[in-house]
C-alpha cells in the first residue's frame, strides 16, 4: 500500500515530487515508444518481459499481473503466438489450463525493444554536460533506492 502524503511536506516537496512523476510518466512513455517496433505493441512487449521474468504462466495469472481482462490477454497472447514470440502449452498438473512462455524468437524481440529503449536513452545522455550525466546518474541511484523500500 501506498503511505499518503506526509502532512507535514513543505510546499516546495509537494511541488518536486509533482515535477517529478510527470517527468518520470512522460520518459516511461517515450521510453515504452521506443521499444515498440513493427512487431510488437507496448502491451504485447510487457506480456513479454513479464514472461521472461517470470517464466510460463497461466493466462489468468498473465491477465492479473498486467490488470487487464481474460479476453483482453487471450487476444494479446492470441497474436504473440501468431508471430511465434510465444507459445501455448498444457499445464504440467491441470490439464483444463494453457501455460504460455517465451520463445526464442520472443527473447529476441524482448532484447531487441531494450537495445532500442538504452540507445535513445544513451543518445540523450551523450547530449548532456557531464555534471548533468553525473546528476542523473544520482537521481537514478535515488529513485532505485526510493523504490526499493
Amino acid at each position: 500500500m501506498i503511505p499518503p502524503a506526509n502532512d507535514t511536506s513543505t510546499p516546495e516537496t509537494l511541488e518536486l515530487a509533482a515535477e517529478l512523476r510527470v517527468a518520470v510518466m512522460r520518459t516511461s512513455r517515450v521510453l515504452r515508444t521506443q521499444a515498440t517496433s513493427d512487431v510488437v505493441s507496448p502491451g504485447q512487449n510487457s506480456v513479454l518481459s513479464v514472461l521472461n521474468k517470470r517464466g510460463a504462466l497461466t493466462m489468468r495469472q498473465l491477465a492479473d499481473i498486467e490488470h487487464v481482462q481474460a479476453p483482453s490477454m487471450t487476444r494479446t497472447v492470441n497474436h504473440l503466438c501468431e508471430s511465434g514470440l510465444v507459445a501455448r502449452t498444457e499445464h504440467p498438473t491441470d490439464g483444463r489450463l494453457v501455460v504460455v512462455d517465451l520463445t526464442d524468437a520472443g527473447r529476441a524481440v524482448l532484447e531487441e525493444s531494450r537495445t532500442l529503449r538504452s540507445a535513445w536513452l544513451a543518445s540523450h545522455l551523450d547530449a548532456l554536460s557531464p555534471a548533468d550525466r553525473a546528476a542523473i546518474r544520482r537521481a537514478a541511484e535515488l529513485l532505485m533506492e526510493m523504490s526499493a523500500r
